[in-house]
Parts: C-alpha cells; sequence; structure tokens
C-alpha cells in the first residue's frame, strides 16, 4: 500500500514534531473510526505526546493519504 501525505499534514506533523514512524505507529495499533465514505480516523496514544495522536486518512485502493494529523487535546 503506498502512503501519500498532503501538504497540511505535512505541516501538522512539523507543527507537532510528530514523524513518520508516530504515523506508521498509529495505523498500525491504533482505533480506527468511520469519518466518511472512504475517510477514516485513527487514534492511538503515543510515548512522548501528552494527548493521543488523531490522524485523518483518506482510502482509495491501494493509495492511502494522510489528510492531517495532531495530538488531539480535547481527550478521547
Amino acid at each position: 500500500m503506498k502512503i501519500n501525505f498532503s501538504r497540511h499534514a505535512k505541516r501538522r506533523m512539523k507543527l507537532y514534531c510528530i514523524s513518520e514512524e508516530h504515523i506508521m505507529t498509529v495505523l498500525a495499533e491504533g482505533n480506527r473510526e468511520i469519518y466518511s465514505l472512504r475517510r477514516f480516523i485513527y487514534t492511538k496514544d503515543v510515548p512522548g505526546f501528552k494527548y493521543p495522536l488523531k490522524i485523518i486518512v483518506e482510502e482509495e485502493g491501494e493509495l492511502l493519504t494522510i489528510i492531517t494529523a495532531y495530538p488531539l487535546k480535547r481527550g478521547r
């Protein structure tokens, strides 16, 4: 599966010091919820962050696009 990062996601990752390894961990081990038809929300507690990370992705066949990623400051 190919993973693509949107420009918005890259900016959020830089702002909150989220690495690609953190993203891969959340995608592999995080809780998955349906956001819309092709979009999903992944959340997971990651060591080094005060709040769980939230990642919104869009799936199109074999392409996975990371829309945004940020610490979930409002709890779970």
